[in-house]
C-alpha cells in the first residue's frame, strides 16, 4: 500500500525508535497489570464521550502502542483488536492482556500494510480509533484515511482524539519554531523519541510514577509528520467519510507539552499564566455512510 521505499524506510526507523522508548515508558508506570486488575482505566473523558456506547461494537485501535488504551476500551464492552509497529509495544501489550485478563487480539504491522491486507480480506469494523501522537506518524494523510474507510462497515465511525497540529508549531519554551504546513516533508529527529513519559510524571503513569530508567538517550532517530487540521478534514472527506464532529480543546490529557505547563484537574495540563490559550487537542468523529 505505501510503495515509496523512503517513507517505508522512515517507518522502519520509527519502529526501532518505538521500540526504545516504550521501554522507558514502562519503567515509570509501576505494576500495570494490578492497575487493570482494581478495575482501572486509561480513557479520558473527552475519548469516552467521543466514543458513546462501544458495548458489543467491533473496535480496530490504529497505533495502539502498548495496548493500555486498548484494554479500556475492552473494558468498555468492545471487541478490540490493536495495531502498532512496535515489537515492543505489542510484546508487552500482549503480556499485559493475558495477565489482566481483558481480551484483545494484537497484530504487530506497519498500519499501511495491515490496513490494505484488511481490506482486501473484506473484513470490517465498527469503528476505528486512533488517540494522542498517532497522526503525527502518518507519512500519506490520504492513504490513510483511505484505508480506514475501506475497513468500516456501513454507519461505522472513526473516532481521532489528538495533540492539535497549531500547538506543534511551538517548541518546548513555547516559542514560535516550526511550520504549520509542511505538505507531508518529514520533520527528523536525531535524538530519536524521547520519554515524555518522564516528563509528565503521574500525568501519564498509571499510580504512582516510579524513576525507572533514569536520563534516556535514544540510539534511534525518528520522523514525524505535521498535517493541518484542513489536511486532515479534506482526507476523511475524499476518502468518502461524513464529518459528525470536529471539537477543539483548550488542554492537553496527560501529556505535559511544555514547559511550565500547569496541572488542571483530571490530569488535564494547561499553559502558564503568561501564555495566552490555544488550541492543545482535537477531537473528530466521521462516519461512512
Amino acid at each position: 500500500m505505501v510503495n515509496n521505499p523512503l517513507r517505508k524506510q522512515l517507518h522502519e526507523e520509527n519502529r526501532l525508535s518505538w521500540n526504545e522508548a516504550t521501554k522507558a515508558h514502562n519503567s515509570h508506570k509501576g505494576n500495570q497489570a494490578k492497575f487493570f486488575q482494581n478495575g482501572g482505566n486509561t480513557l479520558f473523558p473527552e475519548e469516552i464521550e467521543l466514543l458513546g456506547d462501544i458495548t458489543g461494537l467491533s473496535v480496530v485501535h490504529l497505533q495502539c502502542n502498548a495496548g493500555q488504551d486498548s484494554l479500556s476500551l475492552s473494558r468498555l464492552g468492545a471487541v478490540v483488536t490493536g495495531v502498532d509497529i512496535s515489537d515492543e509495544a505489542i510484546s508487552f501489550a500482549k503480556k499485559l492482556s493475558q495477565e489482566t485478563g481483558i481480551t484483545v487480539t494484537f497484530y504487530r504491522a506497519d498500519i499501511f500494510d495491515w490496513l490494505e491486507e484488511t481490506a482486501q480480506k473484506n473484513e470490517q469494523v465498527d469503528i476505528v480509533f486512533c488517540s494522542y501522537g498517532a497522526v503525527c506518524w502518518i507519512s500519506d494523510i490520504s492513504l490513510w484515511a483511505k484505508g480506514i474507510a475501506l475497513i468500516l462497515k456501513h454507519g461505522g465511525r472513526l473516532v481521532l482524539i489528538e495533540f492539535h497540529p497549531v500547538a506543534m508549531m511551538f517548541d518546548s519554551d513555547w516559542s514560535h519554531k516550526f511550520p504549520y504546513f509542511r505538505e507531508g516533508q518529514p520533520l527528523t529527529w536525531e535524538e530519536g523519541i524521547s520519554d515524555y513519559v518522564a516528563a509528565s510524571s503521574e500525568g501519564l503513569t498509571l499510580s504512582e510514577y516510579e524513576t525507572g530508567i533514569e536520563n534516556f538517550q535514544n540510539p534511534y532517530r525518528s520522523h514525524e509528520f505535521q498535517w493541518s487540521i484542513s489536511e486532515i478534514v479534506t482526507a476523511l472527506l475524499q476518502a468518502g467519510l461524513s464529518l459528525e464532529v470536529l471539537q477543539e480543546y483548550p488542554y492537553s490529557n496527560g501529556c505535559k507539552l511544555f514547559e511550565r505547563m500547569r496541572e488542571a484537574t483530571g490530569r488535564r495540563w494547561i499553559p502558564p499564566d503568561d501564555v495566552p490559550n490555544l488550541p492543545l487537542m482535537y477531537g473528530i468523529v466521521a462516519h461512512k455512510p
